[in-house]
């Protein structure tokens, strides 16, 4: 991803809003790209503004030290960086139906096997993590001292201010999907999973893991 720097502005999604069919409808990719995430970046912007210091910090940057800045600008940095960061990696983490197998690819494929004895298993227990989210919120595949974890973030939070280093997520906000499964959580997660960028994960788990090294 580019524009990693004030000003931010709403980078184009790496394919049409209708891309996702039939599991993510184009009206939901429409509202949730074109104004939830242009909210957070106009929030974002408006925030920065008045601070020439807080410019110069990259995006990650701004989330991993919101919590050295004083009240509200600790919140307004929290909510509206992450906001943007968790929204570019969710959509940069979708692929159209039938661009790839749907399944996790050679190094990420075995440590999940290794890790969760199966990618069924692994299904399951990212299944079970979702859905657990009370109202907003994320649940993310991230590395942990080389470790594969699942873990949940409260709305815009980021396993980025825990030095956690992210593989894929999926966004449980209602808007995500409430206009085509209403309130059947379950039923849009088994749709996310049709879709899910497995090239990008991959990338992203070796990513983690050199940056370890």
């Amino acid at each position: 991803m580019t524009n990693n720097y004030y000003p931010f502005f709403n980078l184009p999604l790496p394919y049409d809003y209708s891309a996702l069919l039939p599991f993510i409808d184009e009206k939901t990719m429409e509202l949730h790209h074109d104004r939830h995430l242009q909210t957070y970046i106009n929030n974002l912007n408006a925030t920065l503004a008045d601070y020439p210091q807080l410019q110069e910090l990259s995006l990650v940057q701004l989330i991993q030290n919101a919590y050295r800045l004083p009240e509200p600008l600790q919140t307004n940095i929290r909510n509206n960086a992450g906001g943007v960061y968790n929204h570019r990696f969710f959509f940069h983490g979708m692929i159209p139906p039938g661009s790839s197998d749907n399944l996790p690819q050679r190094n990420l494929a075995q440590e999940i096997d290794r890790q969760f004895g199966s990618f069924a298993a692994f299904r399951e227990s990212f299944q079970k993590s979702a859905l657990s989210v009370f109202g907003s919120g994320y649940a993310w595949l991230v590395v942990c001292r080389g470790q594969l974890m699942i873990i949940t973030t409260a709305n815009q939070n980021s396993p980025l201010a825990q030095n956690l280093c992210p593989i894929l997520t999926i966004d449980v906000w209602e808007h995500a999907y409430y206009l085509k499964h209403y309130n059947l959580r379950t039923d849009y997660i088994d749709d996310w999973f049709h879709v899910i960028n497995w090239q990008a994960a991959e990338k992203n788990y070796l990513a983690c893991m050199h940056a370890r090294a």
